[in-house]
């Protein structure tokens, strides 16, 4: 159980995980540090975090009845506004939970749809978070009709709540069609965008949200891309043109991926996932400051495998050097290296780096090894710009 200090007004929120079989406590607490970093991000304060280990979740409560009046307690005497799980919630869970703590219950999906909703600035992408929250809503309607649920009989209590819900659901189904509509529409149109922009040589960054991609494509670009530190401060993709020693490439910057990314949102994602695919080289931007580089590689990789796009020269581009922290060990401690006992020059000898040659190690912020990640880039549009250009060897 780990307590966090607020900082302002916001809404109070506490943060619930579970441990089993398959997630150790320590990996369900950096679970919920992440949990944490997307609650603020929602503009909400984490104050708690509760960790119970369960084998099978409650089918009613998702957590058992002990630790839910636990929970129960300190929300009455710390006034909290919102909890939320790191879970997938069933519909029929998050009603009762509700009914049990009487606060506003979210659980991880519910979350980062939220967040979407915040960053979505453009119509395309508000088109493509509103469709994931339909589809997402759609399930879960009975919980905004708890006032009409008495199916009791008597007077005034028959009918009307069922009726107005297949009402809504007829007229979310309408929306979710029309949305569909919509975004077919922009499919076509950005298919084309992609056609009209010639054989120049496509390179798409991705990564785990909030690794840099939008500093790295400042920086080559000479843009001014929206960056922040905080998740998903990129939602639409952004498409540069980037020239180094007169050759010029295109550049584009992803929407960032995450852990138990919601279904619904890769699916309303699809044109802007499209990108990706049809990119001639992948660049995979990692955190190396991050305790968890290595699992965040791996849920990238896994989804960029989802997507049908892991066929892709791919190059990993280890950023934020900066704020990679190594702690030396004592000569009598004789317990295996962890990540962070490895020097920046060992770590370019470890299997990540020997299995994912040629891969660079670079500071985006301090705009440190900026001209060996130039020089990669360089050779491998080289080797594709001569096969569809073949008489601009003046270029070279």
């Amino acid at each position: 159980m780990r307590e966090y200090i607020t900082k302002n007004d916001s809404e109070k929120a506490i943060l619930i995980g579970v441990t089993n079989s398959y997630h150790s406590e320590k990996e369900v607490n950096d679970y919920l540090k992440e949990l944490a970093f997307l609650t603020e991000t929602a503009g909400a304060i984490p104050i708690r975090q509760y960790i119970q280990k369960l084998d099978i979740p409650n089918a009613r409560t998702f957590i058992g009845s002990g630790k839910l009046e636990e929970i129960k307690q300190f929300i009455k005497t710390h006034d909290i506004d919102i909890a939320i799980f790191d879970e997938d919630l069933s519909p029929s869970q998050l009603r009762n939970i509700e009914r049990e703590l009487n606060i506003r219950i979210l659980d991880r999906t519910n979350l980062i749809l939220d967040i979407f909703a915040r960053r979505a600035k453009t119509a395309h992408a508000k088109t493509q978070v509103e469709l994931a929250q339909y589809q997402y809503l759609l399930p879960r309607l009975t919980r905004l009709w708890t006032h009409l649920e008495r199916q009791k009989g008597g007077i005034g209590l028959r009918g009307p709540g069922e009726t107005e819900i297949e009402t809504d659901r007829r007229i979310i189904r309408y929306k979710i069609a029309k949305l569909k509509l919509q975004l077919d529409k922009i499919d076509k149109q950005k298919a084309t965008q992609r056609k009209n922009r010639g054989k120049l040589v496509r390179i798409s960054m991705v990564g785990y949200t909030n690794v840099g991609k939008s500093t790295i494509m400042n920086l080559l670009s000479k843009s001014e891309v929206f960056s922040e530190n905080k998740l998903f401060a990129t939602l639409d993709t952004t498409v540069r043109k980037v020239v180094i020693a007169n050759l010029p490439f295109l550049l584009s910057d992803t929407v960032g991926f995450i852990r138990k990314l919601p279904h619904h949102l890769v699916e309303s994602f699809k044109s802007t996932l499209d990108e990706v695919r049809e990119s001639d080289i992948l660049l995979h931007i990692v955190d190396i400051s991050h305790p968890n580089f290595e699992e965040q590689i791996n849920i990238v990789n896994q989804t960029l495998h989802e997507i049908n796009a892991n066929d892709k020269p791919t190059y990993l581009i280890f950023n934020k050097i900066d704020a990679y922290s190594y702690i030396s060990k004592d000569e009598d401690d004789l317990s295996p290296k962890t990540k962070q006992n490895f020097t920046l020059k060992e770590l370019k000898n470890t299997w990540i780096a020997k299995n994912n040659s040629p891969c660079i190690f670079i500071s985006a912020k301090e705009k440190e090894n900026i001209e060996e990640l130039k020089e990669l880039l360089y050779k491998e549009v080289k080797k594709i710009h001569i096969t569809r250009y073949p008489y601009n060897d003046f270029l070279y």
